[in-house]
Protein backbone atom coordinates (compact mmCIF):
# COMPACT_ATOMS: atom_id res chain seq x y z
CA UNK A 1 0.00 0.00 0.00
CA UNK A 2 1.13 3.47 -0.99
CA UNK A 3 1.71 6.01 1.95
CA UNK A 4 1.75 9.42 1.72
CA UNK A 5 2.32 12.27 4.42
CA UNK A 6 -1.18 13.65 6.19
CA UNK A 7 -0.32 17.62 6.19
CA UNK A 8 1.05 19.33 8.68
CA UNK A 9 0.10 16.17 11.00
CA UNK A 10 3.62 14.78 9.76
CA UNK A 11 2.32 10.97 9.75
CA UNK A 12 2.50 8.68 7.28
CA UNK A 13 -0.64 6.95 6.20
CA UNK A 14 -2.20 4.98 3.83
CA UNK A 15 -3.69 6.50 0.65
CA UNK A 16 -6.29 4.28 0.98
CA UNK A 17 -8.06 4.63 4.26
CA UNK A 18 -10.82 3.11 6.05
CA UNK A 19 -14.70 5.22 6.93
CA UNK A 20 -16.03 4.20 9.62
CA UNK A 21 -19.41 5.87 9.85
CA UNK A 22 -21.06 2.43 8.34
CA UNK A 23 -19.46 0.80 11.23
CA UNK A 24 -22.15 3.30 13.41
CA UNK A 25 -25.17 4.08 12.07
CA UNK A 26 -26.98 5.51 9.01
CA UNK A 27 -26.11 2.68 6.81
CA UNK A 28 -28.47 -0.10 8.07
CA UNK A 29 -27.49 -2.79 10.63
CA UNK A 30 -23.77 -3.56 11.25
CA UNK A 31 -23.06 -5.89 14.56
CA UNK A 32 -20.10 -5.82 16.44
CA UNK A 33 -18.56 -8.86 14.73
CA UNK A 34 -19.34 -7.58 11.62
CA UNK A 35 -17.47 -4.27 12.44
CA UNK A 36 -14.56 -6.04 13.81
CA UNK A 37 -14.57 -8.33 10.96
CA UNK A 38 -13.55 -5.32 8.90
CA UNK A 39 -11.47 -3.94 10.62
CA UNK A 40 -9.48 -6.41 10.58
CA UNK A 41 -9.83 -7.08 6.76
CA UNK A 42 -8.50 -3.36 6.77
CA UNK A 43 -5.34 -3.91 8.50
CA UNK A 44 -3.98 -6.61 7.10
CA UNK A 45 -4.74 -5.23 3.52
CA UNK A 46 -2.52 -2.86 4.63
CA UNK A 47 -4.89 0.22 5.82
CA UNK A 48 -3.15 2.75 8.70
CA UNK A 49 -5.57 5.35 8.68
CA UNK A 50 -9.34 5.22 10.11
CA UNK A 51 -11.64 8.19 10.14
CA UNK A 52 -14.46 8.37 12.87
CA UNK A 53 -16.69 11.03 14.49
CA UNK A 54 -18.19 10.97 18.19
CA UNK A 55 -21.77 11.32 16.42
CA UNK A 56 -21.57 8.08 14.36
CA UNK A 57 -23.40 5.84 16.51
CA UNK A 58 -23.42 8.20 19.15
CA UNK A 59 -19.66 6.71 20.04
CA UNK A 60 -20.74 3.11 19.26
CA UNK A 61 -18.00 3.57 16.12
CA UNK A 62 -15.15 5.20 18.13
CA UNK A 63 -15.75 2.41 20.69
CA UNK A 64 -15.33 -0.20 18.02
CA UNK A 65 -11.97 1.30 17.14
CA UNK A 66 -10.88 1.63 20.96
CA UNK A 67 -11.24 -1.93 20.99
CA UNK A 68 -9.65 -2.48 17.96
CA UNK A 69 -6.84 -0.12 18.90
CA UNK A 70 -6.04 -1.73 22.01
CA UNK A 71 -5.41 -5.08 20.60
CA UNK A 72 -2.81 -3.25 17.77
CA UNK A 73 -0.57 -0.89 20.04
CA UNK A 74 2.10 -2.25 18.49
CA UNK A 75 0.88 -0.93 14.64
CA UNK A 76 1.75 2.55 13.69
CA UNK A 77 -2.35 3.33 13.37
CA UNK A 78 -3.41 7.15 12.92
CA UNK A 79 -7.41 7.22 13.91
CA UNK A 80 -9.16 10.88 13.07
CA UNK A 81 -12.45 11.57 14.63
CA UNK A 82 -14.86 14.20 14.30
CA UNK A 83 -16.48 16.40 16.77
CA UNK A 84 -19.21 18.89 16.99
CA UNK A 85 -22.75 17.09 15.65
CA UNK A 86 -23.60 16.03 18.82
CA UNK A 87 -25.65 19.85 19.28
CA UNK A 88 -27.25 22.28 18.07
CA UNK A 89 -25.70 23.88 15.02
CA UNK A 90 -25.19 27.34 16.11
CA UNK A 91 -21.72 28.94 16.23
CA UNK A 92 -21.87 29.71 20.15
CA UNK A 93 -21.76 26.20 20.71
CA UNK A 94 -18.49 25.69 19.16
CA UNK A 95 -16.58 27.04 22.32
CA UNK A 96 -13.45 25.42 24.57
CA UNK A 97 -15.80 24.51 27.01
CA UNK A 98 -17.62 21.77 24.91
CA UNK A 99 -14.53 20.96 23.05
CA UNK A 100 -13.10 19.75 25.81
CA UNK A 101 -16.07 17.74 26.91
CA UNK A 102 -16.13 16.41 23.22
CA UNK A 103 -12.59 15.57 23.14
CA UNK A 104 -12.41 13.91 26.70
CA UNK A 105 -15.38 11.56 25.40
CA UNK A 106 -13.99 10.45 22.37
CA UNK A 107 -10.46 9.63 24.21
CA UNK A 108 -12.97 7.64 26.71
CA UNK A 109 -14.75 5.60 23.57
CA UNK A 110 -11.12 5.47 21.64
CA UNK A 111 -9.05 4.46 24.64
CA UNK A 112 -6.44 6.86 24.39
CA UNK A 113 -4.85 9.79 26.24
CA UNK A 114 -4.41 11.79 23.15
CA UNK A 115 -6.31 11.78 20.11
CA UNK A 116 -4.45 11.67 17.05
CA UNK A 117 -6.76 14.15 14.91
CA UNK A 118 -10.06 16.19 15.85
CA UNK A 119 -11.61 17.42 13.25
CA UNK A 120 -14.68 20.20 13.56
CA UNK A 121 -17.37 17.84 11.92
CA UNK A 122 -18.87 20.55 8.89
CA UNK A 123 -19.88 22.85 11.20
CA UNK A 124 -21.62 26.42 10.55
CA UNK A 125 -19.75 28.53 8.24
CA UNK A 126 -19.16 31.32 10.42
CA UNK A 127 -17.11 29.02 13.05
CA UNK A 128 -14.18 28.62 10.02
CA UNK A 129 -13.92 32.55 10.61
CA UNK A 130 -13.41 32.63 14.26
CA UNK A 131 -10.22 33.30 15.85
CA UNK A 132 -11.99 32.49 19.36
CA UNK A 133 -12.71 28.78 18.19
CA UNK A 134 -9.20 28.00 16.94
CA UNK A 135 -7.18 29.46 19.77
CA UNK A 136 -9.11 26.73 21.32
CA UNK A 137 -8.61 24.03 19.00
CA UNK A 138 -4.31 25.38 19.60
CA UNK A 139 -4.85 25.34 23.51
CA UNK A 140 -6.23 21.60 23.27
CA UNK A 141 -2.70 21.20 21.64
CA UNK A 142 -0.88 22.76 23.98
CA UNK A 143 -2.76 20.84 26.86
CA UNK A 144 -1.84 17.42 24.88
CA UNK A 145 -5.37 15.88 24.66
CA UNK A 146 -4.53 15.84 21.03
CA UNK A 147 -1.39 15.77 18.33
CA UNK A 148 -3.14 17.89 15.86
CA UNK A 149 -6.80 19.22 14.60
CA UNK A 150 -8.41 20.00 10.88
CA UNK A 151 -11.48 20.22 10.03
CA UNK A 152 -14.59 18.45 7.61
CA UNK A 153 -16.15 20.63 5.24
CA UNK A 154 -19.17 20.99 2.89
CA UNK A 155 -17.93 23.48 0.53
CA UNK A 156 -14.56 24.75 -1.34
CA UNK A 157 -15.15 28.46 0.04
CA UNK A 158 -15.49 27.17 3.35
CA UNK A 159 -12.02 24.28 2.83
CA UNK A 160 -10.09 27.50 1.48
CA UNK A 161 -10.73 29.31 5.03
CA UNK A 162 -9.64 26.63 7.08
CA UNK A 163 -6.65 26.01 5.04
CA UNK A 164 -5.66 29.88 5.44
CA UNK A 165 -5.41 28.77 9.36
CA UNK A 166 -1.65 28.46 10.26
CA UNK A 167 -2.28 25.11 12.85
CA UNK A 168 -5.08 23.36 10.55
CA UNK A 169 -3.10 19.79 9.38
CA UNK A 170 -6.22 18.81 7.12
CA UNK A 171 -9.45 19.84 5.30
CA UNK A 172 -11.94 16.88 4.95
CA UNK A 173 -13.81 17.25 1.56
CA UNK A 174 -16.29 15.16 -0.35
CA UNK A 175 -14.00 14.54 -3.69
CA UNK A 176 -14.92 11.76 -6.30
CA UNK A 177 -15.42 11.63 -10.25
CA UNK A 178 -18.79 13.41 -9.50
CA UNK A 179 -17.57 15.89 -7.46
CA UNK A 180 -14.50 18.10 -9.13
CA UNK A 181 -14.70 21.53 -7.89
CA UNK A 182 -12.41 20.86 -4.81
CA UNK A 183 -9.91 19.94 -8.28
CA UNK A 184 -9.89 23.56 -9.18
CA UNK A 185 -8.64 25.54 -6.29
CA UNK A 186 -8.62 23.46 -2.80
CA UNK A 187 -6.45 21.05 -3.77
CA UNK A 188 -3.80 23.23 -4.82
CA UNK A 189 -4.05 25.63 -2.41
CA UNK A 190 -3.34 22.82 0.43
CA UNK A 191 -0.22 21.50 -1.17
CA UNK A 192 0.57 25.14 -1.30
CA UNK A 193 0.14 25.65 2.37
CA UNK A 194 1.47 21.93 3.73
CA UNK A 195 -2.58 20.92 5.11
CA UNK A 196 -3.57 17.28 4.02
CA UNK A 197 -6.56 16.43 2.24
CA UNK A 198 -8.53 13.96 3.43
CA UNK A 199 -10.81 12.32 0.52
CA UNK A 200 -14.70 11.78 1.49
CA UNK A 201 -17.23 10.06 -0.30
CA UNK A 202 -15.34 8.89 -2.48
CA UNK A 203 -17.97 6.43 -4.44
CA UNK A 204 -20.75 9.03 -4.45
CA UNK A 205 -22.37 6.53 -1.62
CA UNK A 206 -22.21 4.07 -3.58
CA UNK A 207 -22.97 5.00 -7.05
CA UNK A 208 -19.33 4.48 -8.64
CA UNK A 209 -19.28 1.33 -8.15
CA UNK A 210 -21.59 0.47 -11.02
CA UNK A 211 -23.77 -1.94 -8.86
CA UNK A 212 -27.28 0.28 -8.41
CA UNK A 213 -29.79 0.50 -11.04
CA UNK A 214 -32.61 3.01 -10.85
CA UNK A 215 -34.90 -0.01 -8.69
CA UNK A 216 -31.95 -0.52 -6.22
CA UNK A 217 -33.98 0.31 -2.86
CA UNK A 218 -32.21 0.85 0.63
CA UNK A 219 -32.92 -0.11 4.65
CA UNK A 220 -35.33 2.62 6.35
CA UNK A 221 -32.25 3.22 8.37
CA UNK A 222 -30.11 4.32 5.67
CA UNK A 223 -29.02 7.54 4.48
CA UNK A 224 -29.47 6.69 1.37
CA UNK A 225 -33.09 6.51 1.58
CA UNK A 226 -34.13 9.32 4.53
CA UNK A 227 -31.72 12.06 3.35
CA UNK A 228 -31.83 12.06 -0.29
CA UNK A 229 -33.24 15.81 -0.40
CA UNK A 230 -31.32 16.72 3.05
CA UNK A 231 -33.67 15.95 5.57
CA UNK A 232 -31.59 14.57 7.79
CA UNK A 233 -28.33 16.58 6.90
CA UNK A 234 -26.33 18.48 3.91
CA UNK A 235 -27.80 16.06 0.42
CA UNK A 236 -24.34 16.74 -0.65
CA UNK A 237 -23.47 12.93 2.02
CA UNK A 238 -25.63 11.31 0.25
CA UNK A 239 -25.17 10.26 -3.50
CA UNK A 240 -22.75 13.57 -3.53
CA UNK A 241 -26.13 15.34 -4.16
CA UNK A 242 -26.50 13.95 -7.20
CA UNK A 243 -29.82 13.39 -8.11
CA UNK A 244 -29.81 9.00 -8.09
CA UNK A 245 -31.05 8.53 -11.17
CA UNK A 246 -29.22 10.73 -12.96
CA UNK A 247 -25.88 9.35 -11.36
CA UNK A 248 -26.81 5.40 -11.56
CA UNK A 249 -26.80 6.61 -15.50
CA UNK A 250 -23.20 8.54 -15.13
CA UNK A 251 -22.26 5.68 -12.98
CA UNK A 252 -23.00 3.12 -16.34
CA UNK A 253 -20.86 5.14 -18.21
CA UNK A 254 -18.28 5.60 -15.56
CA UNK A 255 -18.18 1.25 -15.25
CA UNK A 256 -17.76 1.71 -19.47
CA UNK A 257 -14.55 3.70 -18.87
CA UNK A 258 -13.04 1.32 -15.98
CA UNK A 259 -13.56 -1.66 -17.90
CA UNK A 260 -11.18 -0.18 -20.62
CA UNK A 261 -8.49 0.08 -18.13
CA UNK A 262 -7.56 -3.38 -17.01
CA UNK A 263 -9.89 -6.98 -16.56
CA UNK A 264 -8.59 -6.89 -12.85
CA UNK A 265 -9.76 -3.52 -11.66
CA UNK A 266 -13.36 -2.74 -10.58
CA UNK A 267 -15.32 0.62 -11.59
CA UNK A 268 -14.83 1.28 -7.16
CA UNK A 269 -11.41 0.72 -7.68
CA UNK A 270 -11.06 2.81 -10.70
CA UNK A 271 -12.64 5.54 -8.85
CA UNK A 272 -10.61 5.20 -5.48
CA UNK A 273 -7.40 5.48 -7.24
CA UNK A 274 -9.14 8.43 -9.28
CA UNK A 275 -9.00 10.16 -6.11
CA UNK A 276 -5.78 9.54 -4.01
CA UNK A 277 -3.79 9.85 -7.66
CA UNK A 278 -4.81 13.67 -7.26
CA UNK A 279 -1.88 15.96 -6.30
CA UNK A 280 -2.22 16.91 -2.98
CA UNK A 281 -4.61 14.16 -1.50
CA UNK A 282 -3.23 12.27 1.24
CA UNK A 283 -5.73 9.57 1.90
CA UNK A 284 -9.31 8.49 0.67
CA UNK A 285 -11.89 7.04 3.03
CA UNK A 286 -14.23 4.67 1.38
CA UNK A 287 -16.36 2.66 3.93
CA UNK A 288 -16.75 -1.08 4.16
CA UNK A 289 -19.54 -3.06 5.36
CA UNK A 290 -17.76 -6.62 5.16
CA UNK A 291 -14.20 -7.48 4.78
CA UNK A 292 -14.26 -8.26 1.62
CA UNK A 293 -15.38 -4.37 0.42
CA UNK A 294 -12.70 -3.39 2.74
CA UNK A 295 -10.06 -5.19 1.10
CA UNK A 296 -11.28 -4.84 -2.38
CA UNK A 297 -10.74 -1.13 -1.40
CA UNK A 298 -7.40 -1.31 -0.18
CA UNK A 299 -6.59 -2.87 -3.70
CA UNK A 300 -7.34 0.91 -5.14
CA UNK A 301 -4.06 1.56 -3.59
CA UNK A 302 -1.98 -0.60 -5.52
CA UNK A 303 -3.79 0.46 -8.88
CA UNK A 304 -1.36 2.11 -11.87
CA UNK A 305 -1.08 5.84 -12.94
CA UNK A 306 -4.53 6.22 -14.45
CA UNK A 307 -3.24 8.25 -17.37
CA UNK A 308 -4.09 11.29 -19.08
CA UNK A 309 -6.90 9.96 -21.79
CA UNK A 310 -8.92 8.23 -18.32
CA UNK A 311 -9.10 11.80 -16.36
CA UNK A 312 -9.98 13.79 -19.35
CA UNK A 313 -13.32 10.93 -19.85
CA UNK A 314 -13.82 11.73 -16.39
CA UNK A 315 -13.41 15.06 -16.73
CA UNK A 316 -16.43 15.00 -20.46
CA UNK A 317 -18.52 13.12 -17.76
CA UNK A 318 -18.88 15.25 -15.02
CA UNK A 319 -19.15 18.41 -17.32
CA UNK A 320 -21.79 16.25 -19.57
CA UNK A 321 -23.97 14.85 -17.05
CA UNK A 322 -23.15 15.49 -13.50
CA UNK A 323 -21.59 19.48 -13.11
CA UNK A 324 -24.99 21.44 -13.44
CA UNK A 325 -26.00 19.68 -10.16
CA UNK A 326 -23.34 19.82 -8.32
CA UNK A 327 -20.79 22.32 -9.30
CA UNK A 328 -22.73 25.78 -8.01
CA UNK A 329 -23.85 24.70 -4.93
CA UNK A 330 -20.43 22.99 -3.09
Amino acid sequence: MEQQVLGRTGRMVSVIGLGTWQLGADWGEVGDDESRAVLDAALEAGITFFDTADVYGDGRSEQALGRFLADHQDQSLTVATKMGRRVDQVPENYVLENFREWTDRSRRNLGVESLDLVQLHCPPTPVYSSDEVFDALDQLVEDGVMAAYGVSVETADEALTAIARPHVASVQIILNAFRLKPLEKVLPAASEAGVGIIARVPLASGLLSGRYTTETTFAENDHRTFNRGGEAFDVGETFSGVPFEVGVDAAARFTTLAEDLAEDVTPAQAALAWVWQQPGVSTVIPGARSPEQAAANAAAGNVGVLGPLFRSKVRDLYDESIREHVHDRW
